[in-house]
């Protein structure tokens, strides 16, 4: 397994809820994994739409955007072998509902959409995505490791 990049979002319903942005960061370095990047924004609707952009012909794009728009995401960079299914694991099923407890979205998210994270599905996505919310400059460590 090779050393890898994901993007990471606590979402704005993990983030409003007292304690759950310091679990979920804290569950990340003790599964092994290294914050390189990290900032706390407000998403715009047209950042929002940018990075959904992907979803614009599903029926829940519009919600998703209004759901990330509603408040405070904490979006970083997670450095690590295997980090993007490390991530994936981590967090749990995409639907809080299906999620078992002791996993991100089990133990923080609600339902399909306010489900607590998001995290990168394969190499180039997280690329991409990292690309959208940080510049080289900063993201800890050698651009190599980007590659």
């Amino acid at each position: 397994m090779s050393v890898e990049r994901t993007l990471s979002i606590v979402k704005p319903d993990a983030v409003a809820k007292p304690g759950a942005t310091g679990e979920i960061l804290r569950r990340f370095e003790e599964a092994g994994l290294t914050i390189v990047a990290m900032k706390k924004i407000h998403l715009t609707e047209q950042l929002a739409r940018g990075f959904y952009a992907v979803h614009k012909e599903r029926p829940f794009y519009g919600d998703l955007v209004k759901f990330m728009t509603s408040g405070p995401v904490v979006v970083s960079v997670l450095e690590g072998e295997g980090a993007i299914a490390k991530n994936r694991d981590l967090m749990g099923p995409t639907n809080s509902e299906e999620a078992p407890a002791g996993t991100i979205r089990g133990d923080f998210g609600t339902d399909i959409e306010r489900n607590a994270a998001h995290g990168s599905d394969a190499p180039e996505t997280a690329r991409v995505e990292i690309a959208y919310f940080f510049g080289a400059a900063e993201i800890l460590g050698p651009v190599e490791a980007l590659a």
